[in-house]
């Protein structure tokens, strides 16, 4: 008798088996890192030679939105060391955004300042 294929259901199982046993220090810090490397992207900053085919500030500000209310939200549960560099990342994005757009948004109105405050 041979063995059955895997079912997706087996995968499915593995894979929430595997979830379970990540800190959500970690998960959050990994979706963090997405958002900003997605954002990153969305920005004209991947280290690409047509990267700038990339750039689409609409989708930027959304997930630098989406970045920045993860990072208010999750740092008191993050600690000093990684909310830190999440934010250090948020503002790099802030202001690559402010600098990326041909009618910047007024301080304090940019993606993410409504909860990080105005990014100079």
């Amino acid at each position: 008798m041979t063995d059955p294929e895997p079912t997706a259901n087996t995968d499915v199982d593995e894979e929430i088996r595997d979830i379970s046993e990540v800190p959500a220090v970690e998960v959050i810090n990994t979706v963090a890192i997405h958002l900003l490397s997605a954002a990153a992207v969305k920005l004209g900053l991947a280290d690409e030679p047509d990267a700038a085919a990339d750039v689409d500030l609409d989708e930027a500000r959304k997930l630098i939105e989406a970045l920045a209310g993860l990072v208010t939200a999750a740092a008191p549960s993050l600690g000093d060391h990684h909310a830190l560099a999440l934010r250090d990342g948020l503002r790099t994005v802030q202001l690559a955004f402010r600098e990326a757009s041909p009618y910047p948004d007024a301080p304090g109105k940019g993606p993410g300042e409504r909860l990080t405050g105005p990014v100079n």
